[in-house]
This record gives structure tokens, sequence and C-alpha cells, in this order.
């Protein structure tokens, strides 16, 4: 259940993408799995310190708290695509 909150707040802080250039590595879609990777990753870590075993957090182990932590890793992972992005951009030119 964290996983599919992980991915579901992954996905709405992607849709905050289209207030930035389109300079994203992949362009929009590119940005949409930076998202998605990131805010897994993060969650499982971050979840994984808190209960010092790596594992997805079940049905009645995931609350609000759990779910935020998602919102960190969608901003790297975001941030890593367009930073590429960029770079990409810059050595081609």
């Amino acid at each position: 259940m964290g996983l599919l909150a992980w991915v579901m707040m992954g996905l709405a802080i992607w849709h905050f993408t289209i207030f930035l250039p389109d300079r994203f590595w992949g362009g929009i879609v590119g940005a949409f799995v930076g998202s998605l990777v990131g805010a897994i990753v993060v969650g499982l870590i971050i979840y994984s310190v808190k209960v010092s075993t790596l594992k997805v957090p079940g049905q009645n182990a995931t609350d609000v708290s759990v779910v935020l932590y998602a919102i960190p890793g969608a901003l790297i992972g975001i941030a890593l695509v367009y930073l590429e992005g960029m770079r990409r951009e810059r050595q081609s030119s």
C-alpha cells in the first residue's frame, strides 16, 4: 500500500512540471520516470531507516507521514532528469 501511495505522490508532483521549460532528458516522459523512480527509491530508503529493515509498508503501516516520504524523492528525481537534459542540450550546441 505504501508503494502505491509513493507512486501517486510522485505522479502528483510530476504534474507541476508543466510550469518548467521542457529541458528534461527524455522530455515530459523523462520527467515522469524521474519523478516516479525518485519517489519510490527515497520513500523506500526513508521508511527502511525508520523501521530498520528494507520493506514496503503494508496497509496497516501506511499513514500520511509515509505518503509524504515520496515528496523529496520526486523532486530530486525531476531535478536530476532536468539537469541531465540541460547538460546534453549544452553539449549538442
